[in-house]
């Protein structure tokens, strides 16, 4: 399909055409930072799997009630790759969930001169990470993204933004996504440090 072609998608709402979609959908992201903002107050979370899957759910299950918060049970190709196999799903993403939690542990202390910087590092390694193993049918990437915000409160830093939804800035998150794949993660790193950045600078 061209890019600004008028595609369709099976919703609660009924079959909508794209440009509809795009507003649910930041509504969804929404509603999920706004769960994730509950859960930080709260205290004594750790990010599991039944963790991701129900952002997952409280984000687009009120749009995609069927799939939404579990992950997949089909194939998929995206970015002209195909996802690991879906039965390797629950096992990849308890390995995820604990390397993420183990590595947390391992970062240097706040105030060092490199904090910043391998807190970057991570964040990128993170980004890549989830939306290799693909564990939903879709909006992989936006709840990496969210997830992303969550570690980084965690970290007591602000939360940022990739820029990654439309035009240029999705071309150039799935190029930086593509070099990560190939063990390159100079470009994703960048967004990354970029975004902090700027997080940094209102924060401040």
């Amino acid at each position: 399909m061209k890019p600004g072609a008028t595609s369709y998608k099976d919703t609660a709402f009924g079959i909508i055409p794209h440009n509809r979609l795009v507003k649910l959908e930041i509504e969804g992201t929404k509603k999920g930072l706004e769960w994730l903002h509950k859960k930080i107050k709260a205290g004594g979370f750790v990010v599991t799997p039944e963790l991701i899957k129900t952002l997952h759910k409280k984000s687009f299950g009120w749009i995609f009630p069927k799939w939404a918060g579990k992950f997949r049970t089909i194939q998929v190709t995206y970015s002209g790759k195909e996802a690991p196999k879906y039965y390797q799903l629950p096992e990849l993403m308890v390995n995820l969930c604990r390397d993420l939690n183990e590595m947390l542990t391992h970062l240097p202390k706040p105030g060092t001169s490199f904090y910043l910087d391998e807190v970057i590092k991570f964040l990128a390694w993170w980004q890549h990470r989830f939306v290799l193993i693909h564990p939903f049918n879709d909006y992989n990437g936006r709840t990496a993204r969210m997830l992303t915000n969550l570690i980084l409160l965690e970290l007591n830093l602000p939360s940022l933004e990739i820029k990654a939804e439309t035009g240029k800035d999705r071309k150039t998150y799935i190029k930086a996504l593509q070099w990560a794949d190939k063990g390159e993660y100079v470009l994703l790193e960048k967004l990354v440090a970029e975004a902090l950045a700027e997080a940094l600078g209102k924060y401040q």
